[in-house]
């Protein structure tokens, strides 16, 4: 009994479903099978693509540095709390 509750229908050219029938041969899977399981990798491939950044280990290095640890403040940051420290209260 299958559990699949939703479809997706395509038009495809003659040739184009017979090489995919025939990669499909190969692997042992349906033409079905097939291809839901190469569309859901490619699919995860892409998301994957687009929501990941990879770094250089030298990136990785910088990034990191920067990360960890509480920032040092900078000039404008002391000069702002030295303003705030003489404000009436």
């Amino acid at each position: 009994m299958s559990t699949h509750s939703a479809r997706l229908d395509c038009r495809l050219d003659a040739g184009i479903k017979a090489t995919i029938e025939r990669a499909a041969s190969f692997q042992g899977q349906s033409l079905s099978a097939f291809a839901v399981s190469t569309l859901a990798e490619k699919a995860r491939a892409v998301i994957q693509e687009h929501t990941m950044i990879e770094l250089s280990q030298r990136d990785r290095k910088a990034f990191l540095s920067l990360t960890q640890g509480p920032a040092k403040p900078n000039a404008a940051l002391r000069r702002a709390a030295a303003r705030y420290k003489r404000r009436p209260t």
